[in-house]
């Protein structure tokens, strides 16, 4: 028998690919950088945030390595900006409420759009024709155009608390995802639901047992969009809560500017690290549900 060759990428495609894969990991870490930029921060103390924000001391190293040590114990100040950060800002308080917030605004996402999507698809007649035109309207209207009407009918309907804003959230996050649910519907058998129907499952029962199951990869790629939309949210909950009684993370960052515009920026970069870590703990363990979600309802049948 003839010995199998062994297929390889020619001379110039391979330095091609090379080439195109050092380019992206210097993108890649251009992206990233801010981030260690502001973890390296939020331990210094603020004298040392403006005067070197890249570096781990205030002395150059070229200066002997035991004055460089000193500059280092000199410029870093360890937990203290966490600590301050939690006082000031009643970190806590602010993460529960963030919590509350992303957490039921998700779940009201998912469940209403995904059976609104179901009934759009299924149901042809004018209304549902109407009602997904207005979906897709939705996506397009600039948010600044209705936020400060938005604004006063919050105030006017007592929307103004951790429970009414989830309501606001549902109308803006509706567009999208009825658009993402109704694209994966449309690939769904229809004779999957008869049999369901045929079996004794009345509506209800068809749509928990058999379709919404089936629509898990896009229902968790809407709940990763929405969750970090939602989660790094100012404008809209600064808008519609009442901040003096209600605080998300992003607003309580806030309580650290000082009179006269002075801010306490190593507090300020430490309560930063403490807002994103749990949205990018969220985003690295459900990031291979993304693509999946998205081409599952790109492609039919």
């Amino acid at each position: 028998m003839a010995k199998k060759e062994k297929i390889t990428a020619s001379g110039p495609k391979k330095k091609y690919g090379t080439l195109l894969t050092v380019l992206f990991t210097i993108i890649s870490l251009l992206w990233i950088s801010p981030i260690f930029v502001v973890i390296l921060n939020s331990f210094k103390r603020k004298a040392y945030i403006f005067k070197n924000p890249f570096g781990i001391s205030n002395v150059p190293i070229t200066r002997g390595y035991d004055r460089w040590v000193k500059g280092v114990e000199k410029t870093f100040v360890g937990f203290l900006n966490y600590t301050n950060a939690i006082n000031k800002t009643g970190f806590f308080k602010a993460f529960g409420y963030s919590l509350f917030i992303t957490v039921a605004s998700v779940a009201l996402i998912v469940l209403c759009c995904s059976m609104c999507a179901w009934y759009i698809t299924r149901v042809h007649n004018k209304a549902t024709k109407v009602i997904y035109l207005l979906c897709l309207f939705s996506m397009i209207v600039p948010f600044q155009m209705v936020m400060f009407t938005l604004s006063k009918f919050a105030n006017m309907l007592h929307l103004s608390n951790p429970v009414g804003i989830v309501i606001v959230y549902l109308g803006f996050g509706a567009g999208l995802a009825i658009f993402m649910f109704t694209g994966f519907v449309k690939s769904i058998p229809l004779e999957i639901e008869e049999a369901a129907m045929i079996d004794g499952c009345t509506p209800i029962q068809t749509y928990f047992q058999v379709v919404f199951p089936i629509m898990k990869p896009t229902a968790i790629t809407v709940a990763i969009l929405d969750a970090m939309w939602i989660w790094n949210d100012y404008l809209l909950p600064s808008l519609v809560l009442n901040v003096n009684k209600y605080k998300t993370v992003q607003i309580a960052v806030q309580n650290l500017k000082q009179s006269y515009g002075q801010i306490d920026w190593g507090a300020m970069m430490a309560v930063l690290v403490l807002a994103i870590i749990p949205i990018v703990i969220f985003y690295i363990f459900a990031q291979k549900y993304i693509i999946e979600g998205v081409m599952s309802g790109a492609v039919k049948g």
